[in-house]
């Protein structure tokens, strides 16, 4: 049985199978732990039988006006959990968060662009491509800005898509 909770400190020392894939994205402990005291409704993890670490979603709330949004800074599941759909319902908890709690326009996301299995997920899941963001990862890999609307967003203007690619310098951040 699966269990979803909140994420808490003890967890940090127990992401490292889940972390290992190559395309997850890993920070220093400082930057868990700002997530963890400034959104934690938004840091979750998946437990599985004997306490184990399935896979986890960290995320946030930021922009003003029409911006405002929920951001996925990363979701990732363990190869041997994936496939059971976890990645599925800890972003419908993140996306409901953002919509119920924080009443948020869209919620968004950066995945590498070579990530095909990812984008399909998102996709399926109701991302749209925004934009492409040049040299996004590690000044290399493009990545590409991936956007839901939610219910505030009654026109859905914030999954219109840019017609020309953006370099990370043009990107906003708060």
């Amino acid at each position: 049985m699966t269990t979803i909770r909140r994420f808490c400190c003890n967890d940090l020392l127990r992401l490292t199978s889940v972390n290992l894939d190559h395309l997850t994205e890993t920070f220093n402990m400082s930057f868990y732990m700002t997530y963890l005291a400034r959104w934690p409704d938004y840091f979750h993890v998946a437990e599985g039988p004997g306490n184990r670490i399935m896979g986890y979603i960290m995320g946030k709330v930021e922009g003003q006006g029409e911006s405002w949004h929920g951001h996925v800074t990363a979701v990732t599941v363990s190869p041997e959990y994936r496939r059971q759909q976890l990645a599925k319902k800890l972003m419908n908890l993140l996306e409901d968060i953002s919509d119920k709690i924080d009443k948020a326009y869209f919620v968004d996301l950066f995945v590498r662009a070579s990530n095909t299995p990812a984008i399909k997920m998102y996709e399926k899941l109701g991302y749209v491509i925004y934009r492409r963001v040049l040299r996004y990862y590690s000044g290399e890999e493009d990545g590409l800005d991936m956007r839901k609307a939610l219910s505030r967003d009654v026109e859905k203007k914030s999954m219109i898509p840019l017609k020309r690619p953006v370099t990370p310098d043009e990107l906003e951040y708060d």
